[in-house]
């Protein structure tokens, strides 16, 4: 099977290797017609059958599937852990397979779900494995240390010369991923690196990688059995059934709105139009505005405004417009001043990077029909409501399947 995908106006390369052997930005994979059997005399389908897909410079493609399906064989054998049995791999147009595998690897990180650290090294020694072995000094060893230490959240004076067994996992984590970048390579392979933590830290981890990889825009094979991961993180998407055949390879977005098949469709779930929700965000929703008043304003002005507004409440804010909370419209007295013991009820804060589906979640959690949108100071730019978020999947069929809104 053949698929290849390269959105409009993407690089098709990364940006040459400098002289030590890093590269700044990403590069262009390839697999064409890669077959992977473990037994050489075998007839039938092998581990991994005619894999054909193209991965842009820069872009994180994630090979999801069912175990067994071949995605952990098919991103080693990018790195030649293991060897194809047929086929092509090819980095901005060079067949790896013509090249020394240990000069390749040093180009290419490495993240794991166990992380691999070596618990005799401390934390820098760890991450400055790969530089070390590519002749650098011990200066800018030291540097790149701490540039990716701080890079990752981890404060490099405080966790540069500690151990790995002390710290916590998510922490390893994080120092795996520093140590995958240590040498700036332009291909990274991720092998489910954040399944061994726990949920709540996952999210942080899997939102830190996402902010890195805004400003690295390394090309990223990343590995994992789960469909929400995949959709969170992916530019592209490869799902993979067992047997080594990809079913579909395509954006997120075009998966879950046109799955290829039966087994596409039962893989990414009958909620795949919440799932879509993930997709968009508050920005992408034209905010409504929120009736606010400060504290110390007029009680009489404020009770009109709120009169004259749909939604029978009130915003508190305080004098930097920082939400305080809602006051009913019949809680609003007629005279006098406002003050904070007049706001009962609050709205979950949401931002303009915030997902319709997270926006949606945090709402229900709350048992509210609005969220309250700020900015970085935590200034009110607008409230998000329930019923805004099932119009707007309404509105656009092409982009979230119908969701029907919860009853008030």
């Amino acid at each position: 099977m053949t698929v290849t995908a390269t959105p409009a106006g993407q690089p098709a390369t990364g940006e040459p290797p400098t002289d030590d052997g890093s590269a700044r930005g990403g590069a262009t994979v390839e697999f064409r017609h890669v077959t992977k059997r473990y037994d050489p005399g075998q007839k039938g389908p092998g581990a991994v059958n005619d894999l054909s897909l193209t991965v842009p410079a820069g872009k994180i493609c994630v090979l999801v599937g069912p175990s067994g399906c071949g995605k952990t064989t098919s991103l080693k054998m990018v790195n030649r852990l293991i060897e194809p049995t047929s086929g092509e791999i090819l980095i901005d147009g060079r067949n790896i397979l013509k090249e020394d595998p240990v000069e390749l690897r040093r180009r290419i990180g490495y993240v794991i779900q166990q992380i691999g650290l070596f618990p005799h090294q401390t934390i820098g020694q760890n991450v400055a494995v790969v530089p070390a072995l590519l002749g650098w000094d011990a200066s800018r060893r030291r540097k790149r240390v701490d540039e990716l230490l701080a890079t990752v959240g981890l404060e490099p004076d405080r966790y540069r010369d500690r151990y790995p067994s002390q710290l916590s996992g998510g922490e390893r984590q994080r120092v795996g991923v520093a140590r995958a970048l240590a040498a700036d390579p332009p291909v990274m392979l991720m092998d489910e690196p954040f399944g061994a933590v726990d949920p709540i830290v996952r999210d942080r981890l899997q939102n830190e990688f996402l902010r890195l990889q805004g400003d690295l825009a390394k090309t990223i094979l990343f590995v994992t059995h789960d469909i929400d991961e995949a959709i969170k993180i992916g530019d592209l998407v490869a799902v993979m059934r067992v047997g080594g055949v990809l079913a579909q390879f395509g954006t997120p977005e075009e998966i879950l709105a046109s799955p290829a098949s039966d087994f596409v469709a039962r893989f990414v779930g009958a909620d795949r139009g919440l799932k879509r929700l993930a997709l968009f965000r508050v920005r992408d929703l034209e905010l409504t505005p929120a009736v606010t008043a400060r504290v110390g304003d007029p009680a009489s002005e404020a009770r009109q405004r709120a009169a004259a507004d749909p939604m029978p409440y009130l915003l508190l804010v305080d004098a930097d417009r920082r939400p305080i909370g809602w006051i009913a419209e019949t809680r609003i007295p007629r005279d006098g001043t406002l003050d904070e013991s007049l706001a009962s009820a609050m709205s979950p804060l949401l931002d303009r990077n915030t997902t319709l589906k997270d926006a949606l979640s945090m709402m229900l959690d709350a048992a509210v029909q609005a969220g309250i949108v700020v900015d970085r100071a935590g200034r009110v730019e607008g409230i998000v409501t329930v019923d805004a978020i099932t119009a707007w999947a309404r509105e656009n069929p092409g982009e979230a399947d119908s969701i029907e809104a919860p009853p008030a």
